[in-house]
């Protein structure tokens, strides 16, 4: 179990952020173990066909038989959301015995893979250059694997903290942790993270906590090292979204009683997006939920808002959609 105590400023401290890097390297975990999540099979199958010239065995290396993956390669966000480009830059300028101390953490017990050795026989030069070449690789993947689907991804995770964000509002950290992951207990000012390899209890300290959703993490991922601030990335709500198809309830297809009851009241369009707006969505993500235009949804949408059944709220570039007690009535009718 891993702990972190966080008192009241760390509390006032935590914040959410967008972590492009995490994102990509926790995806190396369903590319070497496809039993972690049947959601993102069809992405592992498209992503394995383009890899082409990469170094397979080099990227393959960087996770660990326990799945764990070293510190420095999913670095703590300095703002909301940092380019790709930001953190790798981060990753780059790591110290090379931090570099070592991250990569021969992450294998413990065990030994590092051959493509890693540097770590456990080389000198700081030699961990500086294995250093460097991590991060060219990961650029590449990055730009084959997850680069083309980061703006879907991207308005996954956003609609994950607007969720909690809203829990944490009305019920404070106990609220904001109780549906995150069952692995997560929240009690007298400790957040314990159950059924980890590491054992070890850390105090924030002033340092506050980072939450970090995630659509590749199978389980809350916080870092390896005590020595390092209390972050913790976690699985984002709202997955399965991003590659299965539309559920038959959300096409308005007779999906449930719900939907048979407002189809004639507001029609199937509007009653497709109201069924959807349970959580806070963009009208891009909408449109791609029902494979329909952004300007059809912009549509219904006005109509939906002037009728008092959606409100919507600015969250940086976008505007978020969510149903209003009212039409929470609605779409509860029988």
């Amino acid at each position: 179990m891993i702990s972190f105590e966080l008192g009241v400023e760390d509390l006032a401290d935590t914040r959410f952020a967008v972590s492009p890097l995490s994102e990509t390297v926790l995806s190396l975990r369903v590319l070497r173990d496809p039993g972690l999540s049947a959601v993102h099979l069809p992405w592992r199958r498209s992503v394995l066909g383009a890899l082409g010239g990469l170094d397979r065995d080099l990227l393959m290396s960087l996770v660990a038989v326990r799945l764990t993956l070293p510190d420095f390669l999913t670095p703590r966000p300095t703002a909301f959301a940092p380019s790709f480009g930001e953190e790798l830059a981060l990753a780059r300028r790591t110290p090379p015995a931090l570099v070592r101390r991250d990569l021969l953490a992450a294998h413990a017990p065990g030994r590092v893979s051959e493509p890693l050795v540097a770590a456990e026989t080389g000198d700081d030069a030699a961990v500086a250059v294995l250093r460097d070449r991590v991060c060219a690789l990961l650029l590449r993947y990055w730009e084959i694997a997850v680069e083309p689907l980061w703006p879907q991804v991207r308005l996954v995770v956003e609609a994950d903290m607007t969720y909690r964000a809203r829990r944490l509002a009305m019920g404070g950290a106990r609220l904001l942790f109780a549906d995150m992951h069952p692995s997560l207990r929240w009690r007298d000012g400790v957040l314990h993270i159950d059924k980890m390899i590491g054992r070890h209890r850390v105090r924030a300290a002033g340092r506050g906590l980072l939450l970090v959703p995630s659509v590749f993490a199978h389980k809350p991922a916080p870092p390896v090292s005590a020595e390092e601030a209390p972050s913790l990335i976690y699985p984002s709500r709202g997955v399965a979204t991003l590659w299965g198809p539309v559920p038959d309830g959300d096409r308005g297809g007779g999906g449930g009683r719900e939907a048979s009851a407002l189809v004639p009241l507001l029609g199937a369009p509007r009653a497709r997006l109201l069924r959807l707006l349970g959580e806070p969505l963009a009208t891009v993500e909408l449109a791609r939920r029902l494979r329909v235009t952004p300007s059809a949804v912009s549509q219904h949408l006005r109509v939906l808002h002037a009728a008092g059944l959606v409100t919507r709220a600015r969250q940086g570039r976008q505007v978020l959609y969510r149903r209003s007690p009212l039409g929470d009535g609605l779409a509860a009718v029988e």
